[in-house]
């Protein structure tokens, strides 16, 4: 079980703590902006539902941190590994938090090696999140109960997992991701802007090291590897004060 590390809040309630938030659906956000409207500490600066709209907010206003779904379909940037690493490249002051639904413990994997230190299983309770806020900003690593276990099942930063796709670069890992969860070439490509032969290679390539030699194979295991995701379509941004 995940144990909530001490952290020193001092420096957090001396300012005002400005917080986006972005997921594309409109429940998760309204159950975000609930779970921490009531801090006097923390201001939600603005909501977005796809990476577009998140890069404009973080390109238009300061934001401490920032708390995003892992799969967020829709936007420019693309979501997952390749818009977190946009981020840190971007915006390297402010602190992520991502949200998710994959329970993939090479997901989890990628997530830690790219430094995103602070994960929440959305099958948790939104009570960890503050938490993992204050963590975010303290430099700390903050795992919600959900993420936790999954750490600790496949021994990640330990031994090896036991899944094949431990092998997969992260970029062959999101393409799989992505291509399982309904989307085609075409669409990964433009998603991720990378050229329709470059997804095609890393297609193959991830299907090569898995051992799968069929789509129809590639997508079963994929379900079992509890790496889809459901796509979306865009939603009217939520407008917070």
């Amino acid at each position: 079980m995940s144990t909530k590390p001490a952290i020193d809040t001092v420096s957090s309630a001396e300012r005002t703590i400005r917080v986006a938030i972005a997921d594309d659906h409109p429940l998760l956000l309204a159950g975000l902006a609930h779970e921490l409207q009531g801090r006097a500490d923390i201001r939600i600066v603005g909501a977005a539902t796809n990476s577009t709209a998140l890069v404009e907010l973080l390109q238009s206003q300061p934001v401490d941190v920032v708390i995003s779904d892992y799969a967020m379909p829709g936007g420019s940037y693309g979501d997952g590994i390749t818009l977190f690493g946009l981020l840190r490249q971007q915006f390297p002051d402010v602190h992520l938090i991502v949200l998710t639904m994959l329970s993939n413990a090479d997901v989890i994997r990628s997530l830690l090696a790219q430094k995103v230190s602070c994960i929440l299983s959305k099958a948790d309770p939104l009570e960890y999140l503050t938490t993992a806020l204050y963590a975010a900003l303290a430099g700390k690593r903050y795992l919600s109960p959900g993420i936790e276990a999954i750490v600790h099942r496949h021994a990640i930063q330990g031994s090896a997992s036991g899944s094949r796709t431990r092998h997969l670069s992260s970029r062959e890992l999101e393409v799989m991701r992505l291509f399982v969860s309904g989307l085609t070439i075409s669409e990964i490509a433009a998603r991720l802007q990378r050229s329709k032969q470059t997804i095609s290679t890393q297609k193959m390539s991830a299907m090569r090291k898995l051992g799968i030699h069929r789509d129809a194979d590639l997508i079963k295991y994929g379900i079992e590897e509890h790496l889809t995701t459901q796509s979306a379509e865009p939603h009217a941004e939520p407008k917070y004060p």
